[in-house]
């Protein structure tokens, strides 16, 4: 099991345990990239898909809702987390 499809398992737990890195790698691992980044606010997209995330961090953690945004959207477009 890769590190990010850890974090989703983690994630789905609890979505308050997560650290915005860990957030990043999943977004990452599921095929977005990093189209820019303006003040904390950290914008990605991924081509066949018309949705944006964007997410910013709340210190070092990651935003609960946020978790709940990416890992529904993941769930939504059955995307594979690499």
């Amino acid at each position: 099991m890769t590190r990010a499809a850890k974090a989703i398992e983690a994630a789905k737990q609890n979505p308050k345990g997560l650290s915005f890195a860990q957030l990043r790698s999943i977004v990452e691992a599921a095929g977005f990239t990093l189209k820019r980044v303006s003040g904390s606010h950290h914008v990605y997209s991924r081509p066949g898909i018309a949705e944006i995330i964007n997410i910013q961090p709340a210190g070092k953690d990651a935003k609960p809702y946020q978790v709940r945004q990416v890992l529904e959207l993941i769930e939504r477009y059955k995307l594979t987390v690499q």
